[in-house]
């Protein structure tokens, strides 16, 4: 039976653990982030399919894969179609084209950008399979919802196939200014396949403007349409802030529809959770194992984009600055290394384990050790304890999409005390205007970011937290939902696209 919704996405929508010998194929342990947020979709229609990557198997078994299978969840009943890529294809696919060369660009860091080792034709036919892929799960008029910038071509491919669906995308990273993506030379290739989109999505509105600019500069575009920021989203004065943003573009008679909607996070979900008994006490065991006055967290992944680095190096001024803080302070540090295969990230872990050792090896003591670090995740609700725990919440990417953990952060203090120290270059800082927002690009700013986290009286954090709290109440999960499954009906009542011309070799 074919779907109504096909979810395109590299990763399958479940977690897969071995029990005697036999692949059990369970939920996601953290009922937050991307993929518990994806599949919330599938039960608000009549039918859903997932398409994703799975490693196929070695030594020929290929007969042994099976491609198809059929999930009956908390969220619903659906299909899930598994690509069998070989190690070959995922790893240029994902470990080299995506991240030695798309990754630093979407991410405005064109000096790390390399090309060195990528396959082009290789990427193009992984995104060919997936279109097919989606194409064959579709019924008539379906949506196709392809999800992020590994997946860039396979638009075109689905509307050379088949031009009665319609197809979104949701960009869940930054896209850059035109003259850093220009940097690709397979640019003419990926704008004109998200232009054979009827809807792009984005996180906030400057990528969305960001696009329509590159999109206006390379194609006979036009842009027929703007439309206010809400007040409340607008960030003005920041690095992200926009009062304004583009939310219709005109090519060769057709329209686009770009959308700029923050993933929201599942705060009632985490407040609950947070709340529970056993929690609470492990929230009171993190305060007691640590004899600090005052725990900061920071949680993340191993990425130069993340702005790990610079945070160390604040933290350690802050310790050179401040001596009184010694013995008083913690940081608690996750940056969870990079799966096997991606050399890109090394140096970066190499850097912030030197830079933590270097830190505790000249400040600490026998009885103090200023950081914490950890390259291994926390499970879920052990993530949330130590948000709830901590006193300061300190994110502050160079550049980032969004980052749920600032939402995760603000849901586990259940409006009290706290502070989070936001980067103005998440794309979450354009909403969380009660955050300390910082840019991480400047020395001064960072060490007048941190002193004023350290020394906020308790009713302005709470005064703060409360607002905050608020916000991400009103944009939470269900919001983005109900707002997504909108467009999605619009976009099923506008006329189908006509097939555009096949991508040039």
């Amino acid at each position: 039976m074919a779907s109504s919704l096909v979810i395109v996405y590299h990763r399958q929508p479940y977690e897969e653990h071995v029990e005697n010998g036999k692949t059990v194929l369970k939920e996601n342990a953290s009922p937050n982030g991307i993929v518990p947020a994806l599949k919330g979709f599938i039960g608000q229609v009549d039918r859903a399919s997932w398409v994703a990557w799975k490693k196929a198997p070695g030594g020929g078994r290929t007969a042994r894969f099976e491609r198809r299978i059929t999930v009956n969840d908390s969220y619903g009943s659906y299909e899930v179609v598994r690509l069998p890529l070989t190690a070959e294809q995922i790893s240029n696919f994902y470990h080299v084209t995506s991240k030695e060369a798309l990754w630093p660009i979407l991410c405005s860091f064109p000096t790390l950008y390399s090309s060195e080792n990528c396959d082009w034709a290789s990427f193009r036919e992984v995104n060919r399979l997936f279109a097919q892929a989606a194409c064959e799960e579709a019924a008539e008029g379906a949506v196709i919802w392809i999800h992020d910038y590994n997946l860039w071509l396979v638009p075109h491919f689905v509307r050379q196939m088949r031009s009665d669906v319609r197809i979104a995308f949701f960009h869940h990273t930054p896209f850059p200014a035109a003259d850093v993506f220009n940097v690709l030379p397979w640019r003419d290739e990926i704008l004109d396949s998200l232009l054979d989109c009827d809807l792009i999505g984005f996180h906030v509105p400057r990528y969305a403007r960001n696009f329509a600019a590159l999109a206006c500069a390379m194609r006979d575009v036009e842009v027929t349409r703007e439309v206010d920021v809400e007040p409340s989203r607008r960030a003005t004065g920041t690095a992200l802030g926009e009062r304004r943003m583009p939310v219709q573009l005109q090519l060769q008679g057709r329209s686009i529809r770009l959308d700029a909607e923050p993933i929201g996070t599942h705060a009632t979900l985490i407040r609950d959770l947070v709340r529970r008994p056993h929690n609470l006490e492990r929230v009171a065991q993190i305060r007691r194992s640590f004899a600090e006055d005052t725990i900061i967290v920071s949680i993340g992944r191993v990425d130069y984009s993340k702005g790990t680095r610079e945070m160390l190096l604040a933290y350690e001024r802050l310790l050179r600055r401040r001596p009184a803080l010694h013995g008083r302070v913690k940081l608690l540090v996750t940056a969870v290394a990079a799966a096997d295969g991606m050399r890109v990230y090394r140096r970066a872990q190499q850097a912030i384990e030197q830079l933590v050792g270097r830190i505790n090896g000249h400040f600490g003591t026998l009885s103090w050790v200023p950081i914490l670090l950890s390259t291994t995740p926390m499970s879920f609700e052990e993530t949330l304890c130590h948000y709830r725990a901590a006193d300061i919440c300190w994110i502050t990417p160079l550049r980032d999409g969004l980052n749920l953990v600032a939402k995760e952060y603000i849901a586990a203090h259940v409006n009290e005390s706290g502070v989070l120290v936001l980067s103005e270059f998440a794309g979450a800082g354009v909403e969380l205007n009660d955050a300390v927002l910082v840019n991480p690009y400047s020395i001064s700013q960072m060490d007048r970011a941190i002193d004023t986290a350290l020394d906020m009286p308790r009713n302005e954090q709470r005064a703060r937290m409360e607002r905050l709290d608020a916000g991400i109440g009103r944009y939470d999960i269900q919001h983005w939902t109900r707002h997504l499954l909108g467009l999605f009906a619009e976009l099923r009542a506008a006329p189908a696209t006509t097939v555009a011309p096949a991508l040039a070799d």
